[in-house]
């Protein structure tokens, strides 16, 4: 009996002694965790207020893509205060804010630490057209003030026109013009376009304010196109052929094409 109480007694004695190592490691542990931590925090804290991590100037963002706007124009948008810390610069909510802001149909920002700074690509709205809106037929006392005039681009991604004049004032503006409701142009837009664009012969303004006959103003003169249809491209084609109409008829003389029918292609003169 005395020899299982002494081997009990020994085995008491050594799980004692293997907890209290247990309980010193997991102190060690829980205070190197907390040195470890602290020292990360304290770190973060003095990289982010390094004098050397800072865009003190508007020179120090690199702008790329950029073709309609220039690189002052869009740094002059940036929701920045000289000097910036740079570790506190958020670029996507930069990139969002060009995005809304100017006619940029994609934005990324990049952060740069050696040297400070940031780079910004840009894909931009490239516009093709202006957008009229229908004028109403009389001014009316009280009403609301007609939609803004507006731009397009090949895709059919509208833009003010105003966004895009107070950061280039001389910006060229597309020769085309499309006058009407969007409702009407919008769903065929790509493909209009770019059958108008493929055209020989020079397309100067959509007339959509009447949804049953599309209007086009063109060298020849205006041509009556009805509804739009699939269609259109034969219509196009059969303008094309009608080049030499100039030669035989005054300009003067001719009141529009009809091409409704681009199998039965008409000119109506003026009386």
């Amino acid at each position: 009996m005395a020899n299982i109480a002494s081997v009990s007694q020994s085995q008491l004695t050594n799980r004692r002694k293997q907890l209290q190592r247990e309980r010193q490691i997991r102190l060690f542990q829980t205070i190197w965790r907390s040195l470890v931590v602290g020292g990360m925090a304290s770190g973060l804290v003095w990289a982010i207020t390094l004098p050397d991590w800072v865009i003190g100037q508007p020179e120090q963002i690199l702008i790329e893509g950029n073709e309609l706007l220039s690189s002052q124009a869009i740094r002059s948008l940036l929701p920045l205060s000289y000097p910036e810390y740079l570790l506190q610069v958020e670029p996507q909510a930069i990139a969002n804010f060009l995005e809304s802001q100017a006619p940029i149909a994609e934005a990324k920002v990049i952060r740069q630490l050696m040297p400070p700074g940031l780079t910004i690509q840009v894909k931009e709205l490239k516009p093709v057209a202006i957008i009229q809106p229908s004028t109403p037929p009389q001014k009316v006392k009280n009403e609301k003030s007609s939609p803004e005039r507006g731009l397009l681009d090949a895709q059919g991604n509208w833009m003010p026109e105003s966004s895009l004049l107070s950061l280039e004032p001389n910006f060229q503006l597309p020769t085309l013009k499309v006058i009407g409701s969007s409702q009407q142009y919008l769903s065929h837009w790509r493909v209009l376009y770019q059958e108008v664009s493929q055209s020989t012969i020079e397309v100067l303004e959509l007339d959509w304010q009447d949804p049953a006959n599309l209007i086009l103003k063109t060298e020849l003169g205006d041509v009556h196109c009805g509804s739009y249809s699939s269609r259109f491209g034969d219509q196009l084609a059969v303008l094309a052929r009608m080049q030499e109409l100039s030669t035989q008829l005054k300009p003067s003389q001719i009141a529009y094409i009809d091409l409704k029918n681009p199998d039965l292609p008409a000119i109506q003169l003026k009386n």
